[in-house]
């Protein structure tokens, strides 16, 4: 019996499917999920699901120090009672709870908060994050433009970090066994390849064109309040999934122009 697969008998824990709860059982797929994030001396790691702690074990074994977000009650108590002396334990929910202050951000992500924790990631300063997700979400982490799997996440991804699948792991490492492959993906904030005038109107334009991706974004655009005129605005008569990255910034740059008159390149 794995040692997921033990800690489920002994503790009488019952996976939740409603809260994407799948236990990693491998550790040899663990030991490369923790080596994968360069944990340095004085590090502060974030752990966000820690679950049965096989992540955590091993990040309390780094030089690092460690914070965890747990959500459920029964596993918050027991990663309090086998590790609570060595971390700090915040008990809620990782996306409405604020994040401590860290270094490198580890985490086994369920499915259903998978977007809104990275997007929440990706508002705070970090060296690497690495992170396990749905092989279908990583994809769309690192998709190239016109693939189907091009989205609003592959842009603000891009626009902020360098992103790698690190490795696939089969459905059968898990326990319960999920009915997807998963992937172990590290995200590395730089600067960004392309400057925009204001990042507030590339973020929003990036969110209104995909929300209405089968559109062509003069439509999405205007239906959004965001469009006074077509004057100077490129590629409205195009779909925001043919745009590369840098095309949607000159996109926003012109509608940021257009919105406020006042504005220039030198913002």
């Amino acid at each position: 019996m794995s040692d997921a697969g033990r800690l489920i008998a002994d503790t009488g824990i019952v996976p939740k499917k409603s809260k994407g709860q799948n236990f990693l059982t491998d550790s040899r797929v663990a030991d490369r999920h923790v080596g994968y994030a360069g944990i340095r001396p004085g590090d502060r790691i974030l752990e966000v699901g820690p679950g049965f702690g096989i992540l955590t074990s091993r990040l309390l074994e780094t030089p690092g120090s460690l914070a965890c977000i747990e959500l459920d009650e029964v596993l918050a108590d027991y990663i309090q009672e086998n590790y609570g002396g060595r971390l700090e334990l915040i008990r809620g929910d990782a996306v409405k709870v604020p994040f401590p202050e860290f270094d490198v951000f580890v985490s086994n992500l369920p499915y259903s908060v998978s977007t809104p924790i990275i997007f929440k990631l990706l508002e705070h300063g970090f060296r690497t994050a690495v992170v396990m997700v749905q092989k279908e979400f990583a994809d769309r982490m690192v998709a190239d433009v016109g693939s189907p799997d091009y989205s609003r996440l592959t842009v603000n991804l891009f626009y902020r970090a360098e992103c790698e699948i690190m490795e696939t792991v089969p459905a059968s490492r898990f326990n319960p066994r999920p009915k997807v492959d998963s992937a172990i993906v590290r995200i590395t904030p730089r600067k960004a390849p392309f400057d925009v005038l204001d990042e507030r109107t590339f973020f929003k334009v990036t969110e209104v064109a995909f929300n209405h991706r089968r559109k062509k974004i003069g439509t999405s655009l205007k239906a959004a309040g965001l469009l006074r005129s077509a004057e100077g605005v490129p590629y409205l008569d195009m779909r925001i999934e043919q745009l590369r990255p840098s095309e949607i910034g000159e996109l926003a740059d012109a509608v940021y122009r257009q919105r406020s008159p006042s504005s220039n390149d030198t913002n």
